[in-house]
């Protein structure tokens, strides 16, 4: 679901509302001359708070990723992968039976020091919730130009 804050950036939460939450947001070029695009990622539940700043060219493909896994909405096999350009957040995604699709989002703590990781999982309908994402994840990136 999207939503904005208060200077009017996109807010993207990922899974059903509730007392965990997987919120997207603060998109900025920290270099103005560059494709370099960094957000905030952020997983609030009722054990705490983890949050980390993801550094992309671009987005990384993440909408496209996203868009792909709901072009394939009838199911693949294996698990299909995707990581920002520090690997600061990775996502498997893995088709279930019923017409699901289980997403795993890795947060990780940037390298050098590596000294954490939290994974969390949600689960979307394949076809149009996951379009939905795509769409949500291509309005995050696409708010800040170039």
């Amino acid at each position: 679901m999207i939503d904005y804050d208060d200077s009017g950036r996109p807010v993207v939460q990922v899974g059903d509302p509730g007392p965990a939450r997987l919120l997207l947001s603060e998109p900025t070029r920290p270099f103005d001359d560059e494709p370099t695009l960094d957000f905030l990622i952020r997983a609030c539940g009722p054990w705490g708070v983890v949050e980390t700043s993801v550094q992309t060219w671009d987005g990384d493909g993440l909408d496209t990723f996203l868009a792909s896994l709901a072009e394939d909405f009838r199911g693949w096999e294996g698990v299909r992968t995707w990581h920002s350009l520090c690997y600061d957040l990775t996502l498997s995604a893995e088709h279930r039976p019923g017409g699901h699709i289980q997403l795993t989002w890795g947060i990780h703590d940037r390298a050098p020091s590596e000294q954490w990781h939290f994974e969390t999982t949600t689960v979307h309908a394949a076809g149009e919730d996951m379009r939905s994402l795509a769409a949500e994840i291509y309005t995050l990136i696409a708010s800040v130009a170039k």
